[in-house]
């Protein structure tokens, strides 16, 4: 339960409650909360303003969150794109790695934010949104990278399948490619999910990033491995998730990711592309409009809000371009 400090503070005729900054968090956290807003997003919430608490700590002496201004905001902007350290406290990474933050993670902490201080106004807890006017950088839209023919018959041809982490792994592989499915739905994929019959998964609303449930269509080759995948985990496993390790337990996907990584590694590409969850689902977008389907059931496939993120992940190369050119160009038909 949120304790709030009885003193109150009268601007413009209204009454607002003074709030530290830890209560403005643990306010709009439980509001969140409320809303619905899932686990990993509100951790996320609580961390972003944990960066910026711990530098108006060392650089202002603030105790009120009414007591931030534009200006502070905008000081707390230029520190994260010049001075702040990359991977600073990160457990896993040391050494050197580099002063001044990326445009894109400077953006996904100032969406935070945006969010937070949106919410106290919104609440009367702040008068003045001290971030409402700080916009956000503009970053470079770069060609959402595919696996080549050649890239993905190698990393294919590296799990083994004579034993059951390796056919797992393959199949998880095989299923990424014919559906584009993220990672988190993916692994927490159930037997009762699947129709065979129909050929078709059912995805519930809490399984999507968007909260809408979906239902994706699968081929004759991903039933086929679903197939055999599930009858050999009913064989020594209880559990009805598809994608199991070796004792049992559901899948991570921190643990899955890294077998991505260390089969793109034994593949010899790891240095050339990002061998992720999310490499498979670009790669499967693009191939798909590429193989003629068009963006409209593609945007349903992948669970897409609206065609403004489907056209994000189907960007061609140059290559592409030209071959879709030879081919649907109007003068192909035309006789010299």
């Amino acid at each position: 339960m949120l304790k709030k400090r009885e003193r109150r503070t009268v601007v413009s005729g209204r009454s607002y409650p003074v709030y530290s900054l830890e209560q403005a968090i643990d306010y709009v956290i439980s509001a969140k909360k409320a809303e619905g807003l899932r686990e990993r997003t509100l951790k996320d919430y609580s961390k972003h303003w944990g960066y910026f608490a711990k530098w108006l700590n060392e650089h202002f002496e603030i105790n009120e969150v009414a007591d931030i201004s534009v200006d502070i905001i905008r000081n707390h902007v230029n520190y994260m794109k010049h001075d702040a350290k990359r991977y600073e406290g990160h457990k896993f990474i040391t050494g050197e790695q580099g002063i001044g933050l990326t445009d894109t993670t400077i953006n996904i902490r100032l969406r935070t934010l945006k969010a937070i201080f949106n919410q106290l106004e919104r609440d009367h807890i702040i008068e003045v949104n001290p971030i409402s006017n700080v916009k956000l950088f503009r970053t470079d839209q770069d060609l959402v990278n595919a696996f080549t023919p050649e890239q993905l018959k190698a990393l294919l041809a590296q799990p083994n399948q004579k034993d059951y982490v390796g056919y797992r792994d393959y199949v998880a592989m095989i299923l990424l490619l014919d559906t584009g499915m993220r990672a988190n739905e993916l692994i927490s994929l159930k037997c009762e999910d699947i129709d065979f019959q129909s050929r078709l998964i059912s995805l519930s609303a809490q399984q999507n990033k968007n909260r809408k449930a979906r239902i994706i269509p699968i081929s004759h080759l991903s039933v086929k491995h679903l197939h055999q995948l599930i009858s050999e985990n009913k064989k020594s496993f209880a559990s009805s998730r598809v994608f199991l390790s070796c004792y049992g337990a559901p899948l991570g996907q921190n643990q899955f990711n890294k077998r991505l990584k260390y089969y793109g590694d034994q593949a010899g590409i790891g240095k050339q592309i990002r061998c992720t969850a999310h490499t498979f689902r670009h790669h499967m977008a693009k191939t798909y409009i590429l193989n003629g389907g068009d963006p409209f059931s593609l945007q349903r496939i992948l669970g897409h809000y609206d065609l403004r993120m489907t056209r994000r992940y189907i960007q061609m190369d140059g290559n592409d371009l030209i071959k879709q050119h030879s081919e649907f160009s109007p003068l192909k038909d035309l006789r010299a």
